[in-house]
C-alpha cells in the first residue's frame, strides 16, 4: 500500500512540476539557474521515499567559478538524492534518450541541459567541443556522470574520458561529488529508508594535466571516488546504528 501511495505522489508531483516548468522556462528562457531550481525541487521527493539526506557542501563552492562537476551514477534514485546539491549556473549532460521520457524529458531539454549520443563517437566529440564552448561563452559549470551509465549495484565503474577532456580544453577545475550507496537500500514499502550522504569535494586543479596524460587524471579521480564512497558508506552505517540505538532506549 505504501509503495502505491509513493508512486502516485511521484507521478502527480512530476507532472505538475514539469507542466509548470514548461511555462516558467518559456517566460524566463536560458536562465542559468533552471537546472538547479528544478533539480532541487525533485530532490524534495527524498522526503516521500523516507530518505534522510545529509549534504556536505563547502561554503567555498560558490567561489569555484565555471567547473566540471562529476558524480557517481547509481540508479534512478539519483534524481532525488544527488540532485539536492546541484549548484547555480550549472547544467548537466545526459543521454539523448532522456528526451523521450514523457514530461520529464521535455523539461530536461527546456532547462538547458545538453543531450549526447554516446553511441556515436563523432557526435560525442562534437558534444565535448560544444561543452567547452558553453563553459567559455556563458561562464557556466557542467555536471557529468563519467561512468556513462548507472552502476546498479556493480560498484563504481571505470570513468570515461569525456568530462576530463572537456575540463582540460576549457581550462576549468574538476569538482568531485560523491554519493553514498543507495542501490538495494531503498524499499518502496518501507517507511524509513535510512541515510544518504552527498559530499562535494575540493576542486581538482588540472594545470598539471593535458590531453596526452588525461588518463592519469581519470585514474586519480576514479581512485578518489572509490575511497570517498567507502568512507561515506561507513559514516552512514555509524549514523544509522546511533539512530537505531536511540530508538531502542
Amino acid at each position: 500500500m505504501l509503495a502505491i501511495i509513493r508512486i502516485f505522489i511521484v507521478i502527480i508531483f512530476t507532472i505538475l512540476i514539469c507542466l509548470l516548468g514548461f511555462f516558467y522556462c518559456l517566460i524566463y528562457p536560458k536562465n542559468k539557474n533552471h537546472v538547479m531550481r528544478f533539480g532541487r525541487l525533485f530532490g524534495k521527493l527524498s522526503y516521500v521515499f523516507g530518505i534522510t539526506i545529509i549534504s556536505k557542501v563547502p561554503k567555498e563552492v560558490k567561489n569555484y567559478g565555471p567547473s566540471i562537476y562529476i558524480g557517481n551514477h547509481q540508479n534512478n534514485y539519483d534524481m532525488i538524492t544527488i540532485s539536492n546539491v546541484i549548484q547555480s549556473n550549472t547544467i548537466t549532460v545526459g543521454k539523448n534518450n532522456l528526451l523521450f521520457i514523457p514530461f520529464f524529458g521535455q523539461l530536461y531539454y527546456l532547462t538547458g541541459n545538453i543531450l549526447i549520443n554516446r553511441n556515436n563517437k563523432t557526435k560525442s566529440y562534437k558534444t565535448i567541443l560544444h561543452i567547452v564552448k558553453q563553459i567559455k561563452k556563458r561562464k557556466i559549470s557542467i555536471w557529468m556522470f563519467p561512468e556513462g551509465t548507472r552502476s546498479k549495484g556493480r560498484g563504481l565503474l571505470k570513468f570515461k574520458t569525456g568530462a576530463f577532456y572537456a575540463a582540460i580544453l576549457a581550462n576549468v577545475p574538476i569538482v568531485p561529488v560523491c554519493l553514498s550507496n543507495t542501490e538495494g537500500r531503498i524499499k518502496l514499502n518501507r517507511w524509513n529508508n535510512g541515510v544518504v550522504i552527498i559530499e562535494i569535494l575540493p576542486p581538482i586543479d588540472i594545470k598539471n594535466y593535458n590531453l596526452k596524460n588525461v588518463r592519469e587524471l581519470v585514474k586519480y579521480c576514479n581512485y578518489l571516488f572509490k575511497n570517498k564512497i567507502e568512507e561515506l558508506n561507513k559514516e552512514v552505517e555509524e549514523i544509522e546504528q546511533k539512530i537505531k540505538f536511540k530508538s531502542n532506549l
